[in-house]
């Protein structure tokens, strides 16, 4: 990892902490095994992890489509989804917070400044704030976009360098990779098109309420500040592992400004 990071954002989208209705164990136990790396390393590590509408499914099927369902699944799932970090951390001896968060904090400076001190709190003390939008009682539907642009101003408000967004999106790539065979990968990307940003949201995940979209907003959100962002796959973590730990960009997309 670069010598100048020293506070990481983990973005964790609910299509890769879910699968065939129930959450996927597997996955969520190998993010938590990357992230006790990275802090055996000496990086502060900030966990955003959707998927607590997706964990409150697996305890109660209501249908998510109606927004009091969700925003109940969501109190359902919300101490499950801690529950089932808690107990992987503990293999670590690492404990771990939750930090529910809404829109508003980040519209005041006051309200930024106190929850700063908060997660500055929690990270000197050795502990993996994990935060969430407070979907219970969120008003709108989509207010950050299954989390992604919630990550870039996470990252950005509270010191990090650099945002990682593991999702089941890989990589950023020059076309559709489900419409054309011979899509590229975008290794490195310094700006990205107007009409990109603003196309509609096109998710591949009936829990998920982002897609490339909400994330090409989160990096540009992230490099007109300076800063960088890393798009890579939550289901096979081995080119965030590479990139994070060894620093060798093998694959998925790293927006910089710094080129």
């Amino acid at each position: 990892m670069r010598e100048s990071i020293k506070r990481v954002v983990i973005k964790v989208g609910s299509h890769v902490l879910s699968e065939n209705g129930s959450m996927s164990t597997q996955r969520m136990r190998a993010l938590v095994a990357l992230i006790a790396r990275m802090r055996a390393k000496q990086l502060e590590v900030i966990l955003v992890s959707s998927g607590a509408v997706s964990a409150g499914y697996t305890q109660l099927p209501l249908d998510k489509t109606v927004i009091a369902n969700k925003q109940a699944l969501a109190a359902i799932g919300q101490p499950y989804l801690l529950k089932m970090y808690q107990e992987l951390f503990a293999e670590y001896k690492v404990l771990c917070a939750q930090v529910l968060v809404g829109a508003d904090v980040f519209d005041s400076r006051k309200q930024t400044t106190h929850a700063k001190r908060a997660i500055d709190t929690l990270l000197s003390n050795g502990v993996i704030p994990i935060i969430n939008e407070n979907d219970t009682v969120s008003i709108e539907e989509l207010v950050f976009g299954d989390n992604d642009r919630l990550s870039a101003h996470v990252a950005h408000y509270f010191d990090a360098q650099i945002l990682v967004i593991l999702s089941d999106i890989k990589a950023y790539y020059d076309k559709d990779p489900h419409k054309y065979q011979d899509a590229q990968v975008r290794r490195i990307v310094a700006q990205i098109p107007k009409e990109e940003l603003q196309a509609t949201h096109s998710p591949n995940n009936p829990f998920a309420t982002g897609g490339i979209v909400t994330k090409l907003q989160s990096a540009h959100f992230m490099m007109s500040r300076g800063k960088e962002m890393f798009l890579a796959s939550g289901f096979d973590l081995e080119d965030a592992q590479s990139f994070l730990l060894e620093n060798e960009h093998r694959g998925g997309t790293l927006f910089t400004p710094k080129i």
